[in-house]
């Protein structure tokens, strides 16, 4: 089967690329770039829980040396301290600078064998049949590509979009914020910052040695920043904030970053799809719209792998776009109402449910990923079985706890996410202290063993010595991103499969539609004769001279 197309080399296609890669699907990745990263220690993310543990699994090492958690979370209101977050019973959010997390994901790219990087090449046409996608590329040289699926990974003006035809409305230039990068010392070092004095607002974020990212909110109506604005507005700040007087700073990086809300019609037409900026533009708090872009990448990734390895129904596919859409839909109408009246200062009661709190308790919230401006998603899947409650809701992210993986080694189940597979975990108190051969064959395990061969996906069985909110003999059933699918009390082989069933949206189908109109341009007409198959091992790419 041939492989899978993405377009364009950013953090979110790399990430899905290799997110295939771990699921067994080769892909080619064509970059319109010549492969190397800009540097901007201005333009930076905030990876939250999630988030961070995808991009270590996909064997991001940059994250380690170029990326900073959290120490705390403070805000300060009219030069006063207002509050402190801490994080000894959450993860952290982790700070890295974009430059650094792309090139760590490419550096990971580059040495999968499933991976193919393919610079200098820019799609310019794209045509479908029911069998797979046919691109075309320009750059050094013209090139025909032949791939199963295609997914449009290329940004705010996506290729892939407008050859699609697909609509990409909203708002221009919600809100516009002025970026600073510096290196200096502040009164609490390692500690992020929300500064407010209505209509002022500011943040500062760290980074390692000593730098730190700054943003203010400028105003709406505001002209051109000068450079020499800049620099008054920096010293002023770290005035306000360092007791009066300004320490000494070195300024690194700036820049102006506007915000757009807008959210493409369609993120799929046949066997294209489109995922990161290409579908979607948010990013009220600054530093959101990689994040949703990874989420789409490890959604639509497992669904893809299944299509590819086993085939998969038109509902599983249409779901990427169910769930991912409607997710940053919620976080776009969740910033739209409430963002004009945070920023107004006045009450929040009647624009957000259970909102009536003080507008940096929210704003907080969105930064540290929680409430409706930051909160990891909660899909919507049918659940065939939920007998037993737990502290985690049908399709919201399961807890991080340690899991015994098949072969005996004790891990953290976020580690074991990404590889195209259902889990299965049997919370089995007490089994941390024994060993492995000993559980193997005592109890629920021989049944549940067998209930989960039987699946029609693949399944990793697991075992946890406990679960949040879960009694002894609970069974979870995971989907491969991550979201609880459903929860039984005991072995329920029946219900086990027909879960796994709902999850994989029933049987594949025999034959993908054609594309919904408009159709894409067609592409010249290449010689069938030099169509070949690409190898389900290392050669991941078709190339038609």
């Amino acid at each position: 089967m041939d492989p899978v197309i993405v377009v364009g080399a950013g953090p979110v296609g790399l990430s899905l690329a290799l997110a295939l890669a771990g699921a067994g699907v080769p892909s080619v990745v064509l970059d319109e770039g010549p492969g190397k990263e800009e540097v901007r220690p201005a333009r930076t993310v905030v990876l939250h829980a999630d988030t961070a543990a995808m991009a270590h699994r996909l064997g991001c090492t940059t994250l380690r040396d170029e990326g900073a958690y959290f120490a705390a979370w403070r805000t300060m209101r009219r030069r006063q301290d207002d509050r402190r977050i801490t994080f000894e019973d959450r993860p952290a959010p982790l700070h890295v600078p974009q430059h650094a997390l792309t090139r760590g994901l490419r550096a990971a790219a580059v040495a999968h064998p499933l991976v193919q990087l393919v610079t200098d090449s820019g799609l310019d046409s794209l045509e479908q049949d029911d069998r797979g996608v046919t691109a075309h590329t320009r750059g050094a040289g013209t090139t025909w590509w032949r791939g199963s699926y295609l997914v449009g990974c290329d940004g705010a003006r996506s290729t892939v979009r407008k050859l699609l035809g697909i609509r990409f409305p909203g708002r221009t230039a919600v809100e516009r914020h002025a970026v600073a990068a510096l290196r200096t010392e502040l009164p609490w070092p390692g500690e992020a910052l929300l500064y407010r004095n209505p209509p002022q607002e500011a943040t500062s974020r760290p980074l390692p040695d000593g730098v730190w990212r700054l943003d203010w909110l400028l105003p709406a109506r505001g002209g051109l920043v000068t450079p020499d604005a800049l620099v008054t507005l920096i010293r002023d700040t770290l005035a306000v904030w360092c007791g009066g007087t300004t320490p000494p700073y070195d300024l690194i990086d700036t820049g102006v970053h506007t915000l757009h809300h807008r959210l493409a019609r369609r993120w799929r037409d046949g066997r294209a799809f489109l995922a990161g900026d290409a579908a979607h533009l948010l990013g009220a708090l600054g530093t959101q719209g990689v994040e949703e872009g990874l989420r789409d990448a490890e959604n639509l990734a497992w669904k893809l792998s299944l299509a590819w390895h086993q085939g998969a129904s038109e509902a599983l596919l249409d779901s990427y776009e169910g769930e991912r859409r409607t997710a940053v839909a919620s976080r776009l109408r969740a910033a739209d109402q409430a963002m004009p009246t945070l920023r107004a200062g006045s009450g929040l009661r009647s624009y957000l449910p259970g909102a009536a709190r003080s507008a940096e308790a929210l704003l907080t919230d969105g930064h540290l990923g929680r409430g409706p401006l930051g909160a990891e998603p909660v899909y919507a899947p049918p659940v065939a079985v939920r007998e037993v409650p737990t502290a985690t809701e049908p399709g919201a992210p399961v807890a991080d706890v340690p899991v015994t993986a098949p072969d005996g080694a004790t891990v953290p189940l976020r580690d074991l996410l990404g590889q195209g597979r259902l889990l299965v975990v049997l919370v089995a108190p007490g089994t941390g202290v024994w060993d492995r051969r000993h559980w193997l064959g005592a109890g629920l395990m021989p049944r549940l063993a067998a209930a989960v061969s039987a699946l029609p996906v693949r399944t990793d069985l697991l075992v946890a010595d406990s679960y949040p909110g879960a009694p002894a003999h609970t069974v979870l059933l995971v989907r491969p991103d991550g979201h609880l699918a459903a929860t039984f009390a005991g072995v329920r082989p029946a219900e086990l499969y027909e879960a796994a069933d709902t999850v994989r949206a029933g049987a594949p189908a025999s034959r993908l539609p054609a594309p919904s109109a408009p159709s894409a341009p067609a592409a010249p007409s290449a010689p069938s004769s030099a169509h070949t198959k690409a190898s389900t091992a290392t050669t991941p790419i078709v190339v038609i001279d």
